[in-house]
């Protein structure tokens, strides 16, 4: 995308995120993820006979049980392998990534079947861990080997150059130079082998540093004597004959052949079809947390709170207990911050000022040695214990565990609301805000002077909304629990 269009869709000030996000996987044969989802079915039938097999040597009793669970452990795992990510692309081509999900999937596999299996039958685990040990050790062998040779495999066919996409571009005016800069950045995986425009002898004989070759009946022939992979009418949309002319005689074309939104479009950030009724329309936009994404985060949230809830209990009854005899006044802290939607709700916190200095609407920044924290408010704040009490409002259905960190309504940044010093702010209250987030582990909470610290939290922000896994809630709830949240701009 181009610099420009980029702009547009960053908040105001905030530089790249390279130190923080991954880079997008390189194109691969779109058979890869079906192959490697059968292959690695292979790999966990044959362990599952492998540790049948090694338990039989050793036991002459087996029972028809165990072969039954060995088979349910190979669905057990295949199927936890899709549910972990493992044939998203990222995953396929990351050896690391790849080899963590397969790992997760064998042993979470492993673990429901002795579980389950102990429940029904107290005692079985002692005369099956031997078959069920091989099982998991040979399938994560094999899973291994799979997944190293299928890195070794992409690593040569990239370098052959096989997985670059020959595109051509028709339409040499304004979209086909918008949509040849965002094509720019790509080289390594893209080659332009051409521009074509029927109207050719009225625009320059350049178009972003290609050549115009001709109209369409030279794209024609071009198609037959030269490898092309897609083509893509970069035409404005109000131009309907055109539009269909150019598809009439590419008809018999054996290419992919694209259609490229207005200047409109390419500027969004990312475009995808959809059959909406008999109309195919283009998303721009799509609600975060859809369907069983929504069901499995508002499980893991409430799952989450609960448990820590019950091991924090104690913990918390003795800040509790440090408040009441550091100054007087309550508890607790109640603070109205946006919501979901923009709604406004009621946060928990542990009052960590003086009840005479209760700043409700945060209309004040709190800053380094600030007179109207008490003693035990500053170790609060300091170390983010003061935010355990919003598990209750998890469990309440106002937050999740991880999201965006909900702002209080007057909070400043520069002499400016939030709102105002951040393009495209809102868009972080498009799902639930969180105890930690993905800006908090990177080290961008407390004290807000600049427009900068703030336009680099929503970014933060908007990442995590687009990326969203389960995973991802779990790596940051690990690095939270591990320091990640507390911070040095933390008063």
């Amino acid at each position: 995308m181009s610099k420009a269009a980029t702009d547009l869709l960053r908040p105001t000030g905030v530089a790249d995120l390279r130190s923080t996000t991954r880079r997008a996987p390189q194109d691969m044969p779109p058979l890869l993820p079906g192959l490697l989802r059968a292959a690695d079915t292979a790999c966990l039938a044959m362990a599952a006979a492998g540790g049948i097999a090694h338990a039989a040597r050793l036991s002459p009793d087996l029972d028809r049980a165990d072969v039954l669970l060995a088979l349910l452990g190979t669905l057990a795992g295949i199927n936890l392998l899709q549910a972990s990510g493992a044939y998203r692309p990222a995953s396929i081509v990351s050896l690391n990534a790849g080899l963590g999900r397969c790992l997760l999937a064998a042993a979470i596999a492993a673990g429901l079947i002795a579980s389950a299996m102990t429940l029904l039958r107290p005692g079985w685990l002692a005369g099956a861990q031997d078959w069920l040990l091989a099982w998991l050790i040979l399938s994560l062998l094999l899973l291994a080997a799979v997944r190293l040779g299928t890195t070794v495999w992409l690593r040569q066919w990239h370098a052959s150059g096989r997985h670059r996409r020959r595109i051509a571009v028709i339409g040499a005016e304004a979209i086909g130079q918008q949509l040849l800069r965002c094509l720019h950045g790509h080289g390594e995986d893209i080659e332009i082998v051409g521009v074509y425009d029927d109207r050719k002898d009225r625009l320059p004989h350049r178009c972003m540093g290609h050549a115009i070759a001709g109209g369409i009946d030279t794209l024609v022939d071009d198609i037959r004597h030269r490898a092309v992979d897609q083509v893509v009418i970069a035409l404005p949309l109000a131009a309907e004959r055109r539009i269909l002319d150019v598809l009439q005689a590419l008809r018999q074309a054996p290419v992919d052949i694209l259609l490229c939104p207005d200047l409109a479009g390419l500027r969004l950030k990312k475009l995808s079809a959809r059959q909406v009724g008999d109309a195919p329309l283009l998303v721009a936009v799509e609600r975060p947390l859809k369907a069983w994404n929504g069901v499995a985060k508002a499980l893991l949230d409430r799952l989450l709170a609960a448990a820590i809830l019950v091991a924090i209990a104690p913990l918390m009854l003795l800040i509790a207990a440090l408040i009441k005899l550091d100054s007087a006044g309550p508890v607790l802290f109640r603070q109205r911050r946006y919501g979901l939607n923009n709604e406004m709700i009621e946060v928990f916190k542990f009052r960590t000022m003086r009840s005479d200095a209760a700043d409700r609407n945060a209309e004040r920044l709190t800053v380094r040695n600030d007179p109207r924290v008490t003693r035990v408010g500053a170790f609060l704040r300091r170390t983010s214990l003061d935010e355990l009490p919003q598990f209750l409002n998890v469990l309440r259905g106002d937050m999740s565990v991880v999201g965006p960190r909900p702002h209080a309504t007057a909070a400043k940044a520069g002499g400016l609301l939030y709102p105002e010093a951040v393009r495209g702010y809102h868009a972080r209250h498009r799902v639930k805000p969180g105890i930690t987030g993905w800006a908090q582990v990177n080290g961008w909470r407390g004290e807000t002077e600049t427009v900068e610290q703030i336009a680099r939290r929503v970014e933060h922000d908007l990442y995590y909304i687009e990326h969203w896994t389960v995973a991802f809630d779990l790596w940051i709830v690990a690095r939270t629990i591990f320091g990640g949240f507390a911070g040095r701009n933390a008063y």
